[in-house]
């Protein structure tokens, strides 16, 4: 979503050969984590750089990898994040890092080659403090490219600009985000009471303090979702806690997009209670069937979606489509109404280990 007016303020711009430190957080990766590291290293940028593992208490075998790719690069500095939560990975990673420019990067993704360069320079052109580009979601399995496909559609995840947008521009806030380090440390770095949604928090703050995030649409990062539906749904039910969480912080600041899951949650609970009725008779008034209308509009814009180009080629990835994007939504909103009543507490999402709390996105 982009903001009517630019920030006020300029971030300073640090010589072109001054340094970049990517900062990534680490929990059970072992599938990801050498792809994820090759990736960042294989950034071609103006003077030296650094790679910071925030290594949280993994199960698997993550911080052997991690460890093995460390003795073998002085580039790559480990350091440990006992708690697991993401940002107090990466407000410790940011610490113990050197140069003036912050790259985050998830252990979940690849970076595209020119994906850094091309970042400086637009931090440099627009003097902002956060740049940041499109998630593209790619998948290995059938159901993994189905969730994929959820990701890059704006019926999936809602529109937000780096979930597929085309034009350049100031932005509520990035994905993983290009920061300068000197901003990051007027406003205090990222808020660790926060478990999800800390980079929209972040950039909330950056925005207050007068600085520009900024979308890029050239730059473009891979991002592997969830492998298995029970993680899919674990992930959104916690993602969709903590929106309520900062919707309880920060009210109308969130963006209205926000609000389309819970919408759809008390709409398909209203359905369910007023057609039990009618089966039991007890309802019998024909306008009371008006109530299911929103739930069969939304089951039309998912058939539609699943049915057209962006739901996949055979029928069997078209259902799969169709099944993933309630499975994203209804937790989604499910959560949010939770967390909105109670406050999102301790929620974490689990989908990264069976019976664990592992808060990565």
């Amino acid at each position: 979503m982009h903001l009517a007016t630019p920030g006020r303020r300029d971030a300073p711009v640090p010589p072109d050969d001054a340094g970049v430190s990517f900062v990534m957080p680490v929990l059970n990766e072992e599938r990801y984590l050498r792809r994820a590291v090759a990736s960042t290293l294989a950034q071609e940028v103006p003077g030296p750089v650094e790679l910071v593992l925030a290594m949280g208490p993994s199960t698997d075998a993550s911080g052997a990898i991690a460890r093995e790719i460390a003795a073998a690069d002085p580039r790559v500095v480990l350091v440990e994040n006992p708690a697991a939560d993401i940002p107090v990975g990466l407000n410790r990673a940011i610490r113990a890092s050197r140069f003036p420019t912050i790259v985050r990067v998830d252990a979940h993704s690849e970076l595209l080659p020119g994906y850094t360069r091309r970042a400086l320079a637009t931090l440099a052109r627009t003097r902002a403090a956060n740049v940041g580009g499109v998630m593209r979601a790619d998948g290995r399995s059938p159901f993994q490219r189905a969730v994929a496909r959820a990701y890059n559609s704006p019926v999936g995840l809602g529109g937000g600009a780096y979930h597929g947008g085309t034009e350049e521009g100031p932005a509520e806030s990035a994905y993983l985000g290009v920061f300068r380090r000197a901003v990051l440390e007027e406003v205090g770095g990222f808020d660790e009471s926060i478990r999800r949604g800390e980079d929209w928090e972040l950039n909330l703050r950056i925005r207050q303090a007068g600085y520009r995030v900024w979308f890029d649409p050239a730059l473009s990062v891979v991002y592997w979702p969830r492998e298995s539906w029970p993680r899919l749904v674990r992930q959104f039910r916690a993602t969709g806690a903590w929106r309520g969480e900062l919707v309880r912080r920060y009210g109308r600041r969130n963006s209205v997009r926000f609000f389309a899951p819970p919408v759809l949650v008390i709409a398909a609970a209203v359905s369910l209670v007023v057609g039990a009725l009618q089966v039991a008779g007890v309802v019998r008034a024909p306008a009371a069937g008006a109530v299911h209308a929103p739930v069969a509009a939304y089951a039309a814009l998912v058939g539609a979606v699943a049915l057209g180009p962006g739901g996949g080629r055979g029928w069997r990835d078209k259902a799969w489509t169709a099944a993933v994007l309630p499975s994203m939504h209804l937790p989604w909103g499910t959560g949010f109404l939770w967390a909105l009543l109670r406050g999102a507490r301790d929620t974490v999402d689990t989908s990264r280990l069976e019976g664990r709390n592992t808060p990565l996105p």
